[in-house]
């Protein structure tokens, strides 16, 4: 036990720089590319229905094909990032993103829209597998934890703005002027990368030849991140949930003034306690941040099943914030962590396809399931739900954390 604090007070006193140039660029990039995701992903479904006259089921199709697309993107863009370069990855993916924003422009029906929304994740797959995947490499080792945690505040501002954005568009602008909005900021998005230095790394490819043999399977999952990516697909399920169907809810609960400043507190909560949990999760391991945070996350769900008044709909969503928020972002951390440094890539990929297949499959299944059971009661089931998965992380990962810290302080 002296042992190990002694090398937690040596790894303390040696700090590493984190606000790099490079990281706060990234972290600019990856909160743009957020702002366009989730703006588009509460308000893509009222255009389906109003526009297209789509069925819940089809407008939950319209939102989750999204992120299908953006599964597909991070699945190749983890095997070949380290072996064609994170940069040349990176703007690829923000050409190929802004060239597919265009495509909301083309009003065409139904299916031109479905098209449109999976190539376009496909975009946001390879840019921000790209952004993820830069941001992990240039942090260091001993602060992994707490850098990842303040990386994906930009993404937690982006989650708050962009649903607050488009709540606030839809119901003072036109879709037009909300895709074009999309388009502007993707753009800037492509210029910042265009300007911003990645510096070298050894490419994955060829470590890999030289020290060990990798599985067809392997060259595009990493076996290592599969636990905690499960559970990441699994707690997913009720976070897609709020995402697709709060206005449904809001409106049926006469909650829709409420329901534009609940991602905004959601937001705040991840932010306090994000910088926290980072630094909690690096000194003591996971489970100190995890097993609360599943807690929580659970009773936001159950609290939003019973909201009548606004008061009530944003305590879940600040409850939802610290829960779900870190769960994401510690989550994201375990991946990295106990993988080797050369297929962080792979990591983070992986990562992100469990996250993306949750948030994707989500609202079409959960959409056959409202018209039975009624939006409340789907809440209620979800809060239990996050509990089983709790359980489900205690045998894939949690009973295992104690062993991680100590390998990586050895």
């Amino acid at each position: 036990m002296k042992k190990y604090s002694k090398k937690r007070r040596i790894m303390k006193q040696g700090k590493e720089k984190l606000w790099t140039k490079q990281f706060i660029n990234m972290a600019i990039i990856n909160f743009l590319i957020i702002v366009i995701f989730y703006l588009l992903m509460v308000t893509i479904a009222t255009f389906a229905v109003k526009d297209y006259h789509a069925t819940v089921s089809q407008a939950g199709l319209v939102t989750g094909i999204y992120i299908i697309g953006t599964l597909l993107g991070r699945l190749f863009t983890g095997r070949v990032i380290d072996q064609i370069g994170r940069k040349k990855v990176l703007l690829f993916g923000l050409l190929f993103f802004v060239l597919t924003t265009s495509f909301y422009f083309l009003h065409l029906g139904i299916t031109v829209l479905l098209i449109s929304r999976f190539v376009h994740g496909i975009g946001v797959g390879i840019a921000s597998t790209a952004t993820g995947t830069i941001i992990a490499n240039l942090l260091p080792a001993s602060r992994r934890g707490e850098g990842i945690g303040y990386y994906s505040m930009s993404a937690t501002l982006g989650t708050a703005i962009g649903p607050f954005i488009g709540i606030m568009m839809a119901q003072h602008t036109s879709y037009n002027t909300i895709f074009s909005l999309c388009m502007f900021i993707a753009v800037i998005c492509l210029l910042l990368a265009i300007f911003t230095k990645i510096p070298m790394l050894p490419a994955m490819g060829k470590i890999e030849k030289k020290t060990e043999k990798t599985s067809f399977f392997a060259q595009y999952i990493e076996p290592k991140a599969i636990p905690i990516a499960l559970v990441t697909l699994l707690m997913s399920f009720g976070y897609a949930a709020i995402l697709t169907f709060i206005n449904f809810f809001a409106k049926e609960r006469d909650l829709v003034s409420a329901s534009s400043f609940f991602f905004v507190v959601y937001a705040l909560a991840i932010l306090l306690t994000r910088p926290i949990s980072g630094k909690l999760l690096d000194r003591f391991g996971s489970n100190i941040v995890m097993y609360p945070s599943f807690v929580l996350f659970a009773i936001g769900l159950l609290l939003i099943s019973t909201a009548h008044t606004g008061v009530i709909l944003l305590i879940s969503g600040a409850l939802i914030g610290i829960g779900y928020g870190n769960l994401s972002s510690a989550a994201q951390a375990i991946a990295v962590k106990v993988t080797p440094s050369h297929r962080m890539g792979l990591a983070t990929s992986t990562y992100f396809i469990a996250l993306d297949a949750g948030l994707g499959m989500g609202p079409y299944l959960l959409g056959y399931i409202i018209p039975v059971l009624g939006y409340g009661k789907l809440f209620t089931i979800l809060g239990l739900f996050i509990l089983v998965v709790m359980v489900i992380y205690y045998f894939a990962h949690g009973r295992h954390d104690k062993k991680i810290i100590i390998q990586q302080v050895k």
